[in-house]
Parts: C-alpha cells; structure tokens; sequence
C-alpha cells in the first residue's frame, strides 16, 4: 500500500473525530507526522503510513472559507510544491489568490464529493435509505391521496371526499354541515391536514365555543398530529397588570407590550366569547394574519338585516382578512333562512350580498332537483322540454354534454357543480349516509329521596342535578341512582359501560363510591385532571383484560373522545341542552359501532329530571334516534318547558304534545327543505372510492414498514415487539444522532395498522405523514447521511479493481411549497451507473438489483482505497454529470408539460363555470393562472445537483 505523501502546510481531516476541525502539517519526521488543530488548539501526531486521515481538496466551484471568515468561490486551483493555491472568487466577482494554509479551521463537509475524498462516507444501508426516501417522495407527493393518509380516522366515504374536494382548492371557503354524528371535526380536521401538508396553509386559527376547545385540542392531536397553542385571558394576564401599574404611576398605557400572541404559533385555538369579550384579543386575532379560519358551531352566529351579534361581528372580522374560511354547523337551516344565508355570507359576501336575492334563488331550486332526479332515471337522456330547462341553467354546453355516451355523468355532474350552493355547502344526512347502531332506551325511574326534598332541590334547574352542593357522604349514602348504578355495573359485568353526569365533582365522588366501596373497576375523567391523567384514564378504560369497566366522566366526558367499543351508556343525570344530549350519547353512536346502544337513564320521580326524561323521550324521541331540530323545538316551548321544570309534579301531557307537533312541524319543513343537488354534490361515491383505495394501497403494502426498519437500523434505535402488529421503539447508546425525530428517551410504543390504531389511542399510529416519519425523510433529504458511500461488488466475469459509480442526481427547483411544482418535477434522483471508461451501464444493473451484489468494505480498509482511486473517480463523476447534462432540458421540458396538464384544465373549467356561476370566485381563476406561470419560470431556471454517490469496486 502507498504512504501518504505529506507535505508542511497541507490541510487534512480525520476520518475517526469529526470535531477536530481541518487539521495543518506542521513537522514530518521520519515516518511520522503533526498536524495542528486550531479549531480545539490541539497537536497530533501519527504515523505516516496508516494515519486516519484525508487529504483537503477542493474543486472548481465549490465554496471555501478563510481563516479571517470570508467566503469565496474556488475558480481555478495550483499545486505548488504539494501546498494547493485557490484562485478564488469574491462576492464582488474579484479573484484572489488563497493558500490552503489561510483556510478558516471549522469546517463541515456536505457535498457528496468532498465528503467521500474526505473519508466521510457511510455504510451502504445509508445510501439505499437516501434513494429509497426521494423514491418515496416523489410517489407520495404525486399521490392523489397526499394529505389524507396519516389521520387516524376509518374511512368513510363522504368524509374522505368532502376533505379531498375541498383540500385541494386554493384559499378553500366552505360550510360543513353534516348531520350529528357524521364527523364534520374529522372532515375539518382532514382539510387542515391536507392543506398543511401541501403547502397550501401554515397558519391555522380554530375558533370555537369555550365547552369545546379542549375538544379541538384533543382531536387535531390525537387523530392528526396537529400540535395546537391555545390563546386565552392568561397571555393577557402580563399586559393588564402591566397597564395598571402604568396608570397608578401616572404613565400612558399602551407599550407595555407589543406582542401579539396569536403570532407565536402557526396553529392556534382560542374560544369565541374570548374573542368577543377582549377587544384586544379580536384585533390581535385579526391582525395576526391567517391561511386558514375554521368556526365550529356556527350556528350560533346570529345575523339579520337590521343587526348582527357581537359574535357574528368577531367572526366577520376574521372572514375579512382570511383566504380561507370553514364553517361547521350541523343545522345550517335550523334558525331560518336568513341564519343559512348569514353564514354563507361570510364565505362570499359577493356572492351572497342580498337576502331577498337569495330567498327568490332557492326558490327556484326545487326545479333543478326535480329535473335533475328525472335525469337520473332516465339515464341521462333530457327531452325535448327538459333540454330546454337545460339550456336557461347551462348555456350552449348541454349539447356537448348530451352527445356523451356516459349514462348522463357528465350532465349530471356539470349541473352539480354549477348548482347554487353546491360548491360552497356541503351537507349529508344520516338517512343518506346510513351505518348507525341502533338506540335503545333503558329508563330506571327511582323513589326521590327525603334528602332532596327537604332540601327544596327536586324543581327548576337544581332538580337536574340535586347533589351538587350536599355532603358526599350523606347524598352518595341516600341518592337511589347510587345504588342502583352500582347494582347495574355488577349486572353488566364485563360489559364496557361509559356514565356521564353533568359536574366533575358527582364523577369523582361516583368513581371513588365505586372503586373503594363497591369494588368495581373505575375510572374518572373530568376537567380537574391533567391532559397526562385524562390520557391515562382513557388508556385504563381501553384496556380489554385488565382495565376499567366503568368510565365515570363529568359533562367533558361528552367532549374530544369516542368510546364506540363501548355499547353501555348511564346518564346519571339529563342536560337542559337538546344538542349536549346528543353529543353525549354521541359518543357511543358512531359510524362503525357494531352493537345496539343501550341507554341507561336513572331519573328521580317527581322532579325535574323526570319532566325532562319525558320531553327527552316522548316529545322529542331524542334517546331512539338522532335529534337535529331539538334546539329549535326548545326554543319553541321555552316557557312551557320551564314552567314544567319549575312545577314537575304537574302534568306533563301538554308540553309533550306540543314538543311532539312542533318536532313534526321542524323535521318536515327541514325534510322538504333538503336539497338533493346538495346532497349529491356533498359524496360522490366513485370518487371517494378512489381516494379511500389510493390511502389503503399505501397502507397494505410493505413499503413504509421496509423503510421505516431501516431507517430504525440505520439511526441506532432499538425495536422490541410488543403485539403481533405493534412495537416498543427505544434510543440506544449508539444512536446515529442526538435525537431521533418523536423519539423521547422513555421510548415510543408504535403501530403500522389502521385498525390497531382506532382501537388503542395510546398507540402512535405511523403512517408516511406521521411526524416521525417525516422527520427521518427530512433527515435524509437536509443533511448529508448516505450521500457518499464505498461497496465492493463480487461479480463472476468482472475483473477484480473494476471500478463503478453510482450517481444520483436530483433537479435543483427551488420553488414555495404553494406551488406544489412536486405534482409535476422528478423528486426521485436520476440514477445513472457509470464506468471509467464513459459508459452507462444504469440500464444492464438497476439500483435494486446492484444492492443484492454489493456489500460493505470494512472503513480502514476503505479509507485506505480512495486516496489512491480519487482521480478514477473524479473522471466517473466527470461522465456522470455530463449525461445528466444532457437529460436536464428533457426533464425540464417533462415537468412543464406535465404542469400544464394539471392547472390548464382547471383555468378552462374554472373561466366556463363562471358564466353560469357566480359563485365561482375571479380569485380562484387568478390563483391558477399565477400558478402557471410562476410554476413554468421556476422549471425554466431548475439545474442538475449531485446528492449522492456510491462507488463500487469489485473483488
């Protein structure tokens, strides 16, 4: 083997300690030599012939720094006397002559080339995971499916193609108004996913009613990976002290801070009576700038011609100066039409200015349904008569759209997409969607006690939930409920059942009367506990062999998690709120609950709760099936209701039957009220299958678990199975880094499976848009891991010394994510096999094919190997760029065409909807337009990169 030639002045690196920095020679004596490290101020010496060390060469272009800090670009280089002179330039294009000796100490190598001439290449397993992450990439961000993949959600049809027709437009504004139980926060939640994930948002503010903030919080967590800030009164608490003392000493108010809080996070939740309440906190809201608003509950938004709520008045503000705006309510019509037409309002003032306007357009809409449904039946195929009807809502294209032999689609579909408020609203109904269990009531009414009746708690809102306020120990002794949920528990054992009631401190004294006394497995879940303690509370009450049968929860029980593998529901008491009865008993109704839901009403005779359990139960049938008109009929018989409440030894037969008339009165209005063109345009069944296959196909295969195992091997962290589809991941004292991305040092319990994932919570569910997966492709792609590496390779035929390159080439585009250019651009690396001689052999041995034959080359013996095949291989990398060279106008070329393709047709639909549809905004035209041309001048200026080598040498 060759020595080292060294020579006083050269700069070189150690292979063994990278924070050495570029080291000088400064003696050669003999068979030894002494390199000076001013970058730790240290000496050291070793011997010349199997010194761990490489020699510090840089080439044409590439960037140098001196020792004084300036940074320049090498333009030529000069060997004098075995010491390189740089010829550089500065950033005024001046050139100046840089010995290596002057060269800055702190150094970092990152390009391919410099790190493998450096010595500083990784093990094969390194450069396989580079080529496979860009490979994945690239399919991923092309995928139809991108944004959609990583909830932890089932898939439903309607939500998946709610959330994919909305998540891919620009600036999305749109009303979710689903049914209860139909999961508008998941269709939310997916939107903002997706859209976050694209690129097309990164500022997010959720505005909700305060009952249901930690709802939100829960949810985009838990199902989404979406780590939300809340703003509340405590990041104002600061300023108003501040303000008051200010006052007190007689200054001007106002610089105490000029912070504005809804600024430090891009994911913010707050609720709206905060909003509302702080004028401070409404501007800073407003002026802090968002991508995405999303309004739960927007029904409670009361608007009229003549004057708007102060909450209607925030959320308008915020309308204002956001692109994109999502409004959920599941009773869009609930409040009249003037209320449907104050929140679409807010979604396009323009288009929505005039309430008589729109009053004489919904008129008109039971035309187009009735035509469109004829359509239908007969197969697409218009009459004469209905071709006319055609021509006033579609213009000159129906012709066009007839002639299609496609069963009437594409008339049907453009009628869709043109309709009304179809592309702003969108609405499914439980009769539509179906797959909902079956309710079943268990009343239990029970003897009042003396308790409660001498303490004048049976009537009016203190009869709802009498114990509040009594010793513990004496109501827990006396109530009946007590004894009888305890008997009802022993009776379902081992039944999994779920008890709400109204206060956390009944809960805590429920669970503790339960599990101490009773001796029956329980566990609380209140707003008094921690998120950690809710979490473990949840994850206790999951566990199937050895965990808690009862769930005992206060009214947040009813917020933020599903408990659909359980059937059993106890309401220990009845909420005043038709809708906060429906959330809580739609907790256990959901899509996907396999049993019929019993639910247990222990009330007390005589009181209040008994009239309410009959307004529930006769009146409004609210226990059998789902109640979408409650608040108004509450609203209705208000006084009525109360007066019962008030006096609930009175009979009740009145209010019951006027409940019953004006339920009757509201569902029918709302059933004739339904839009079928809504309806239709809210799930296209076809498309929505297409997307659920396009997430599953990504699911079912291996490739996420093959890459993510490598990925664990490569980064040094440690996986112990723990069920037969999940695993225990834990750092290791060889880690690769310092950190492994969502890796904490107590470890991470994992699954791959969707359905594992649904059921235990407690799971990190990883998917290829889970954080930590993102994070380890992030790693790949931003640093240098596995951009240089040396394989040997044992091939009969092939002299031994034979020398190959593998290089991966990726086109350099830099762009912003809103241009989503990754639809269009070859984010895989061109992989091309090069030899000495010129030629491309990429063909005659695929990457996956050259990894069976390759194998490692031990890293002294390595660093051994490259000084002494440095100029082979500069003249392979030589090749290699020049046949990239000639690719690049191709790929360029390839990449606009195929951006054409995907915006083109949109500009062309967008500008033809807009004829018939005002609703179609001139912004959304524009946005594409931009689009395209941004997107067009960026692949123009796109270059060729080298990100990564791999040389081979056979033996």
């Amino acid at each position: 083997m060759r020595s080292m030639e060294f020579v006083i002045g050269q700069r070189w690196v150690s292979h063994s300690d990278a924070n050495l920095g570029l080291g000088i020679v400064t003696d050669v004596s003999g068979r030894r030599v002494t390199l000076g490290f001013p970058a730790i101020d240290e000496e050291r010496t070793y011997a010349t012939d199997n010194a761990p060390l490489a020699r510090v060469q840089y080439q044409l272009g590439d960037k140098i720094e001196t020792y004084d800090g300036e940074s320049l670009t090498v333009r030529a280089v000069e060997d004098i006397d075995g010491v390189l002179m740089y010829h550089a330039e500065d950033e005024n294009g001046e050139l100046q002559q840089v010995s290596e000796v002057k060269l800055g100490s702190h150094v970092r190598f990152t390009d391919p080339r410099q790190r493998l001439f450096a010595g500083r290449f990784d093990r094969n397993g390194a450069f396989r995971l580079r080529m496979a992450t860009v490979e994945h990439q690239e399919r991923l961000r092309q995928s139809p499916a991108r944004g959609l993949i990583g909830a932890r959600t089932s898939h439903l049809p309607h939500q998946i193609y709610i959330a994919g027709e909305v998540a891919r437009r620009y600036a999305p504004r749109v009303l979710l108004a689903d049914e209860v139980g139909l999961g508008k926060t998941i269709e939310a939640g997916l939107i903002l996913h997706s859209q976050l994930q694209t690129g097309l948002a990164r500022r997010v503010l959720i505005v909700v009613p305060d009952s249901l903030v930690h709802q939100w919080l829960v949810e985009m967590l838990r199902r989404f990976n979406l780590r939300f800030s809340i703003i509340d009164d405590s990041h104002y608490e600061l300023d108003n002290a501040a303000d008051q003392i200010l006052a007190m000493l007689g200054e001007e108010i106002g610089g105490a801070s000029e912070e504005n809080p809804f600024e430090q996070s891009q994911l913010v939740i707050c609720s709206l009576d905060f909003l509302k309440s702080s004028d401070k906190a409404g501007n800073d809201a407003v002026s802090a700038g968002w991508d995405l608003v999303v309004v739960d509950e927007a029904h409670h938004l009361e608007w009229s011609p003549e004057a708007a709520s102060p909450e209607y008045q925030v959320v308008e503000r915020l309308a204002e100066q956001t692109r994109g705006l999502l409004l959920l309510t599941a009773t869009p019509e609930q409040m009249g039409i003037a209320g449907h037409f104050a929140r679409l309002r807010l979604l396009d003032p323009a288009r929505y200015h005039d309430l008589a306007a729109f009053e004489q357009e919904e008129s008109r809409y039971a035309e187009v349904n009735t035509l469109m449904q004829q359509l239908q039946e007969q197969g697409g195929k218009p009459d004469s008569a209905q071709q006319q009807q055609l021509q006033t809502w579609l213009g000159d294209e129906v012709s066009d759209l007839v002639a299609r032999d496609d069963n009437g689609h594409a008339l049907i579909d453009t009628l869709l997409d043109r309709h009304g408020t179809g592309r702003v609203l969108f609405r499914n109904t439980r009769a539509a969607v179906q797959g909902f269990p079956e309710r079943r009531v268990q009343p239990a009414p029970l003897p009042c006690p003396q308790l409660y009746t001498e303490a004048g708690v049976t009537a009016g809102s203190a009869g709802l939930t009498p114990e509040v306020g009594m010793d513990e120990e004496t109501w827990l002794a006396e109530d009946p409920r007590v004894t009888w949920l305890e008997k009802k528990l022993s009776a379902l054992k081992p039944a999994k059942v779920v008890v709400i009631c109204a206060k956390a401190e009944t809960a805590t004294a429920l669970e503790h009367y339960l599990q101490l006394r009773a001796g029956i497995r329980s566990t609380a879940f209140h707003e008094g506990l921690s998120l950690l303690e809710r979490d473990r509370a949840a994850a206790y009450f999951t566990e199937t062999e050895q965990g808690a049968q009862a769930l005992i929860c206060s009214e947040i029980g009813s917020e933020g998690r599903n408990f659909q593998f359980a059937h059993h529901l106890v309401l220990f008491d009845l909420p005043a709120n038709p809708d906060l009865l429906e959330q809580r008993i739609g907790r256990l109704d959901r899509i996907g609950q396999g049993d019929v839901i019993d639910i247990h009403v222990p009330y007390l005779e005589n009181t209040a709760q008994s009239v309410l359990f009959r307004w529930y139960h006769e009146g409004l049938e609210a226990f059998a099936q789902s109640c979408a008109v409650g608040v108004g009929v509450k609203a209705a018989v208000e006084s009525e209701l109360q007066s019962r409440l008030d006096s609930p030894t009175e009979s009740a037969d009145d209010l019951v039957a006027a409940t019953r008339a004006q339920a009757q009165q509201l569902r029918q209005r709302l059933q004739e009220g339904r839009d079928a063109l809504i309806e239709m345009n809210s799930c296209r069944p076809e498309e929505a299958r297409a997307l659920i296959d396009a997430i599953e196909s990504e699911e079912q295969s291996s490739g996420l678990v093959d890459y993510m195992t490598e990925a664990f091997d490569i980064f040094g962290v440690e996986t112990e199975g723990h069920t037969e589809t999940s695993d225990v991941l834990k750092p290791s004292d060889h880690m690769l880094t310092g950190h492994f991305p969502g890796l904490s040092e107590e470890g991470l319990t994992v699954t791959f499976d969707r359905q594992q994932a649904l059921e235990r919570e407690d799971l990190a569910f990883l998917s290829w848009e889970h954080p930590m997966v993102a994070g380890v492709m992030e790693l790949m792609t931003e640093s240098e891991l596995g951009n240089a590496a040396l394989a040997s390779l044992s091939v009969k035929g092939l002299p031994p010394g034979t020398l190959l390159l593998e290089a991966l080439f990726t086109l350099h585009c830099p762009a912003p994510d809103s241009l989503q250019l990754a639809r269009c651009l070859p984010l895989a690396p061109l992989r091309l096999l090069v030899d000495v001689n010129g030629k491309d052999l990429s063909a005659a041995l695929p990457h996956d094919r050259l990894n069976e034959l390759c194998s490692n080359i031990r890293r002294r013996t390595a660093q051994a190997v490259v000084p002494q095949i440095r100029a082979e291989v500069e003249t392979m990398i030589d090749h290699a760029e020049g046949f990239a060279a000639e690719r690049l106008g191709e790929l360029q070329q390839q990449a606009a065409e195929r951006l054409r393709g995907l915006i083109q047709p949109e500009i062309d639909r967008l500008k033809a909807l807009r004829k018939v549809n005002p609703a179609i905004r001139s912004e959304e035209v524009a946005f594409f337009e931009n689009q395209l041309s941004a997107g067009e001048d960026v692949i123009g200026k796109a270059r060729m990169a080298l990100s990564g080598l791999r040389v081979i040498v056979s033996s």
